[in-house]
């Protein structure tokens, strides 16, 4: 396999300190929605990708920024306590108004600084039908993750209101026009939950993957907001439908993991491949009646462990063996 290009190399050792960030023992660490734990520690730090599109490592997921001449879009906004440093490392980058923020899911590592990033900014003039000026800046996601983020007249909801979604989508795909280029969004149902987006910077040829790529462990399946592993299969392989490779299968499009260090198609290939082996092999022993703790003894991850394994931290081995059984051996619902 050849060298990467020089701006691939530099793009690499950046991610690779990003792994280090996302996987080093936290302090603090802050829960999410879905009853885990992520790295924050704070130490934030911006690195260009391509394009008009930025890096920042750090606030305990990564956080993508696009910057130009129309403003700054911000996808994901890292843990709530790191929401000061973060809009302070975003102002290095860019000193125009912060206008567009996207959720790639609903758990804290995606929208912690929601709250204090959109307030920062301002919406869009002409943006989402009935927007104020001097409006805070519009967050964008899919519906369901509004939905978990709000609750019914009369119940405490389990976010506070300023930190909600302000434009959800409820179709597969949503689009702007922003910086000079589109911005895509396209939700995969079921997937690292019910309301993930992968957002793709068609110029700067830049995706975020979110939750659907968590790069150096297994998925995260969070099946009590709506995860499978089918959906997490999904998402993957768009990805890998959006991504064009450059010269030898190296570089070309880079893709932002919600935790981990960029990567490329090939790097997307690997992991996606790895999945479908994993889920084939439990939903093999599934077949033949194995019980949980039976898959869990025949070590069906074994080959992929050194890479993708844990035996302790927010998502371990186990729990991702346990999810992919859930998974292929429920009931399908009747119609």
């Amino acid at each position: 396999m050849t060298r990467r290009s020089t701006l691939f190399t530099a793009v690499v050792a950046v991610a690779l300190t990003a792994r280090a960030f996302t996987q080093a023992p936290p302090a603090p660490r802050a829960p999410d929605p879905g009853g885990r734990t992520w790295s924050a520690t704070g130490d934030l730090h911006a690195f260009h990708v391509q394009g008009k599109v930025w890096l920042i490592v750090g606030a305990g997921g990564n956080v993508v920024v696009q910057t130009g001449d129309d403003g700054v879009l911000v996808v994901d906004t890292g843990m709530s306590q790191h929401a000061t440093k973060l809009l302070a490392e975003i102002r290095k980058l860019s000193d125009r108004t912060i206008r567009w923020i996207v959720n790639t899911h609903v758990h804290a590592d995606s929208t912690g600084g929601n709250e204090t990033i959109a307030g920062a900014g301002s919406v869009l003039q002409g943006g989402p039908a009935g927007a104020l000026a001097g409006a805070p800046a519009t967050i964008i996601a899919h519906e369901n993750v509004l939905t978990r983020m709000s609750a019914p007249s009369g119940k405490e909801s389990s976010r506070p209101a300023a930190a909600w979604p302000t434009d959800s989508y409820v179709n597969d795909e949503k689009d702007i026009f922003f910086n000079g280029e589109p911005v895509m969004m396209y939700h995969d149902a079921a997937a690292h939950t019910d309301g993930d987006s992968i957002v793709f910077f068609r110029r700067s040829d830049v995706i975020a993957a979110g939750g659907i790529l968590m790069l150096g462990s297994y998925p995260v399946i969070d099946q009590a907001t709506g995860g499978s592993v089918q959906g997490i299969l999904n998402g993957l392989n768009r990805i890998l439908d959006l991504a064009v490779p450059a010269h030898e299968q190296e570089g070309g499009t880079y893709i932002v993991p919600g935790q981990g260090r960029v990567c490329d198609e090939a790097d997307v290939l690997e992991y996606r491949d790895m999945v479908t082996i994993v889920r084939d092999r439990i939903q093999d022993m599934a077949k033949r009646g194995l019980t949980l703790d039976q898959v869990k003894a025949a070590r069906p991850t074994l080959d992929y462990e050194r890479h993708y394994g844990a035996d302790s931290g927010p998502w371990t081995t186990a729990q991702f063996i346990e999810a992919v059984y859930k998974d292929v051996t429920r009931t399908p619902a009747k119609k």
